[in-house]
């Protein structure tokens, strides 16, 4: 089983925390949607032997499409790759972009699941990350997907400058009134070359605190779990049965295909990236050339990455696997390396598998990075 990834790079203005692909341009989008259906097709042959289980629409904002191009898209898929019968399809979509009717345009689509961007339910949070929309169009919207949509989630932003306890707990709270089955929730970060990185830099904006966004974190794991929700990914709270099944895919390592710029594909062997300039991408795609890197991942690298993306989830790292799919070195190697962490009460193993503790979840990536290793083969 496998997953298709489709990158729609525009949004209506640009929030200020943001270091994703994108642009506020429309000029180019209905050459953009004809590019990433010619992209499908002139791909398929790397998924012939392919379920196609998941597609998702991430971007950017891909609820700035309308839905007819949304369809294309779709049609795209199912003309030219294997789909399961009952695949999970996803759109991330913006509150302001959220009408009745185009809620109820995307109910007779083929789309299941929606993805909504909140951040936050307060006007300072969404005026001081440069959101599209308000707070009140944070709550409309989501009652009014309710209607349609039994299959969503929606995104909190947390470490927040200015935040208090008192207020992202509201947050949480407002979330769990409406029973929504999935959250997602990050903290702020900064990024270079982004607009919260320039206001923090000339004291606009007081600096992310790390200690805040850990204390936040807490809050989350805590009021979700008591709320029902499995926290199966660092960022990630499902209510049983409605994990998102195209994010596990990815945490799990199975194969999905990037289409459009800056979207990346991943076959178990090699990893590709897209171009990530609209115009270079809709030029070459036009000329039949794909506009992509690749680099093929050395048993390091996979390692690496097995590791990373293990410890970030409730399934961890599978030991038995480490031993047969990269060798007794990689196994004693990690063994060595995991026994201080779990002396620290940060790890522990449990049915052959190494997992996150709650005291060390926050940590997780760092925890990761430690175990990393460089020239071991």
């Amino acid at each position: 089983m496998s997953g298709i990834y489709i990158h729609i790079p525009f949004c209506k203005q640009a929030c200020h925390y943001c270091d994703f692909h994108f642009s506020t341009n429309m000029g180019k989008k209905e050459a953009m949607v004809l590019a990433l259906i010619k992209e499908l097709e002139l791909r398929k042959e790397e998924f012939k032997d392919e379920m196609v289980e998941t597609i998702y629409f991430g971007g950017g904002t891909p609820s700035v499409l309308s839905t007819a191009e949304i369809d294309q898209i779709i049609g795209a898929v199912y003309s030219n790759y294997t789909v399961v019968s009952a695949p999970e399809i996803t759109l991330e979509a913006n509150p302001d972009d959220l009408s009745k009717e185009k809620i109820l345009e995307l109910a007779n689509s083929p789309i299941n699941r929606l993805s909504i961007g909140i951040q936050s339910f307060f006007e300072e949070d969404l005026k001081m990350m440069n959101r599209a929309h308000n707070a009140q169009e944070a709550e409309t919207c989501i009652a009014l997907a309710q209607v349609y949509f039994d299959n969503i989630s929606i995104d909190l932003i947390y470490g927040i400058p200015g935040m208090t306890n008192e207020r992202w707990i509201s947050n949480i709270e407002k979330a769990l009134a409406f029973g929504v089955p999935h959250i997602s929730s990050y903290a702020l970060t900064v990024e270079p070359k982004t607009a919260l990185k320039t206001f923090i830099d000339k004291g606009l904006v007081p600096p992310v605190d790390d200690a805040l966004a850990e204390a936040h974190f807490h809050i989350l794991v805590q009021k979700l779990s008591v709320a029902g929700f499995i926290n199966y990914e660092i960022s990630n709270f499902g209510k049983p049965g409605y994990f998102s099944r195209n994010n596990t895919a990815y945490w799990q390592g199975k194969k999905y295909l990037g289409i459009g710029p800056s979207a990346h594909s991943y076959d178990g062997i090699r990893r590709g990236w897209n171009i990530n300039n609209n115009a270079k991408y809709i030029k070459a795609i036009a000329q039949n050339e794909l506009p992509m890197e690749t680099e093929v991942l050395s048993k390091t690298d996979r390692y690496n990455e097995y590791i990373m993306t293990g410890l970030r989830t409730i399934w961890g790292v599978s030991l038995e696997r480490i031993k047969t799919e990269f060798g007794q070195k990689f196994y004693t190697y990690l063994t060595q390396q995991a026994q201080k962490k779990i002396e620290d009460g940060l790890l522990y193993i449990e049915n052959d598998r190494l997992l996150v503790s709650k005291k060390g979840k926050f940590l997780s990536d760092g925890i990761a990075a430690d175990l990393f290793l460089v020239n071991l083969s």
